[in-house]
């Protein structure tokens, strides 16, 4: 009787642990689909007036406009504009800072501009944040992409 209730315990964790871990690969495959959709993006050179030679203007493609003014929940790294502190606005990156846009490791649809409600605290690790996304194809000084009324999810 022991010995059965032992083995049904042991099915028991099994079967927990791996609904766990697919719902953990679910979520992780979830994130991933946000920045991979992001990516999906093409150029056109333009001429600026202002800067007075062309610049290459992002074209968003359908799956990127369907997000504009959704809310979305994506996992990255705080990349600080001021000061390692707590932020209401910083950029969000897809990579760690060693690798994100500004250090030439990869492209401008891997970043994107944050207005949080509440202040979130630098770190190193990854953490996740939800907010609507806004999308930005003409005002070449700021990021193509921006999250606002943004809340920290997970840490």
């Amino acid at each position: 009787m022991i010995s059965k209730n032992i083995s049904i315990l042991v099915f028991s964790l099994f079967v927990t642990f791996g609904s766990s871990m697919r719902a953990f690969a679910q979520e992780e495959q979830n994130y991933a689909a946000i920045w991979k959709t992001l990516s999906k993006i093409t150029y056109k050179k333009e001429f600026d007036e202002l800067m007075g030679f062309k610049i290459d203007k992002p074209v968003f493609s359908d799956p990127i406009k369907a997000l504009e003014g959704k809310e979305i929940t994506i996992k990255g790294y705080v990349i600080p504009i001021e000061g390692y502190k707590s932020h209401k606005e910083f950029v969000f990156s897809q990579f760690p800072y060693n690798m994100c846009f500004f250090c030439g490791g990869a492209g401008p649809e891997t970043v994107m501009e944050v207005l949080a409600l509440e202040p979130v605290k630098y770190t190193t690790d990854p953490i996740v944040l939800k907010g609507k996304l806004k999308l930005n194809g003409d005002d070449i000084n700021r990021l193509m992409y921006k999250i606002i009324d943004v809340r920290l999810v997970k840490s």
